[in-house]
């Protein structure tokens, strides 16, 4: 009896040395992962010691702006965030949560989603003084809503789409009272996964829904075509198709306004180090593969991916390169070019306009501002002395000397009259930005 006790006891010792040998080895495997790819992520997710709302309202003057109407505007010398010279910003809402996709209604009121608070929301400036004092839900309890589109080319017959994590909808919307109603599903999407945003933009040129929906993984073969692509429909939802292919994570698309070219920003994979591989804006075109997962950036082979890779896989014209190469971890999010109109100044029309969201997976953070693109009339980039396209910080500041974020740029809507909208979902916020005129 003794002897058994002694060889249960041996045993026991053997797997109590073979547990602690795997406890250790997996905490000295996660911690080295951990200091390789996480430890950029505290950035993103604590909160800063300075709040940015606090700081913009306690800088805002009110004064009269060229249009006789009144208007906040921030004491630039008191401002955390930096802007060209004549350009001004202030606050137009707060307390929104999460605030992603920014769209104007025939009116030129703000509709909103607010992703992870599972409602879309209007925005009311009802005294015009370029602040809303009104958020109106116009949809509540839905499955992480992020992309809006609407087609009111009949006022009478105003449509509202809002894309969800597992669909896309439409809603008759009432222009006058600010109502939507008659929901109908027109099309079902895969849900969730590891990117969940899908995103809407109908083309001007083909006046067909284009739906964006992001791949289920970091990097691997999607078991759905659906998945890690940019899908196409008729309004109504019927004839979906695959319209563009290879796009790990497009989350915000816009089309230019002469040529009608759809340009998507993509979010590159994770797990290659700090500056690998590149974000990319991609010029998006019918029926072309775009890399992801076997390549990236400019038809670059990602061999850290082996698995079932095809034969002649990144070279053109079956693979699209970049149309942009970005910092690596930047996360682009909303893009729109800047209209060619007199309330911007005559450098910056025509540029495209871009929010980096800011890094999580990088060990000196990047991103966390606005940058803008110098771009011709017809969409292309102008090049720099380095022969790379150019551009500039266009809004800064948001992360701090002490590499603390004050906020996250998502979301960018320039209207017609100049003014530019960006939305932050860290601070819960929507910007409002305009050229003072001189």
């Amino acid at each position: 009896m003794e002897e058994k006790i002694k060889k249960s006891r041996g045993w026991l010792k053997v797997l109590l040395v073979i547990f602690i040998t795997f406890l250790v080895g997996g905490l000295a495997y996660g911690g080295i992962f951990y200091w390789h790819n996480l430890r950029g992520i505290w950035t993103s997710i604590l909160p800063a010691k300075e709040n940015i709302v606090t700081t913009i309202e306690n800088s805002e003057n009110v004064v009269v702006n060229q249009n006789k109407e009144e208007s906040f505007v921030a004491d630039d010398t008191k401002m955390p965030l930096q802007l060209p010279d004549g350009f001004s910003i202030s606050l137009y809402a707060k307390d929104l949560g999460s605030p992603r996709v920014l769209v104007s209604d025939p009116n030129g009121n703000l509709i909103v989603s607010l992703t992870q608070n599972g409602k879309v929301v209007a925005l009311l400036d009802k005294d015009n003084n370029s602040k809303s004092e009104e958020t109106k839900i116009l949809a509540d309890h839905l499955n992480l809503p992020h992309g809006l589109a609407f087609d009111c080319k009949d006022l009478n017959k105003c449509k509202l789409y809002i894309a969800e994590s597992n669909q896309v909808s439409v809603y008759d919307y009432d222009v006058n009272k600010m109502e939507i109603k008659n929901q109908r599903k027109i099309v079902d999407l895969p849900d969730k996964g590891e990117h969940f945003t899908r995103t809407l933009l109908i083309d001007p040129k083909t006046n067909r829904l284009l739906i964006s929906v992001g791949s289920d993984c970091n990097v691997c073969n999607e078991k759905d075509n659906k998945r890690a692509s940019i899908l196409s429909a008729n309004l109504d939802g019927t004839d979906l198709k695959i319209y563009a292919s290879g796009l790990r994570n497009s989350v915000f698309m816009t089309a230019h306004p002469n040529t009608g070219a759809i340009y998507a920003d993509e979010m590159g994979r994770d797990l290659l180090g700090d500056n690998l591989p590149p974000d990319e804006i991609n010029i998006i075109k019918e029926n072309k593969k775009y890399g992801w997962p076997f390549c990236y950036g400019k038809n670059v082979r990602d061999n850290n991916f082996k698995e079932n890779v095809p034969t002649g896989v990144c070279t053109e014209p079956d693979y699209s390169p970049s149309y942009i190469n970005i910092q690596a971890h930047s996360a682009p999010l909303g893009l729109q070019f800047v209209p060619d109109i007199e309330s911007f100044p005559e450098d910056a029309r025509n540029d495209l306009v871009v929010a980096y969201h800011g890094s999580w997976n990088r060990v000196e953070p990047t991103g966390y501002k606005v940058v803008k693109y110098d771009m011709d009339k017809d969409g292309n980039y102008v090049v720099d002395e380095k022969g790379e396209p150019k551009s500039s910080d266009f809004i800064s500041g948001w992360l701090t000397e002490n590499k603390e974020a004050l906020g996250r740029p998502t979301g960018i809507l320039i209207k017609d009259n100049g003014v530019m909208y960006i939305a932050d979902d860290k601070a819960g916020v929507i910007y409002r930005v305009f050229y003072k005129a001189k």
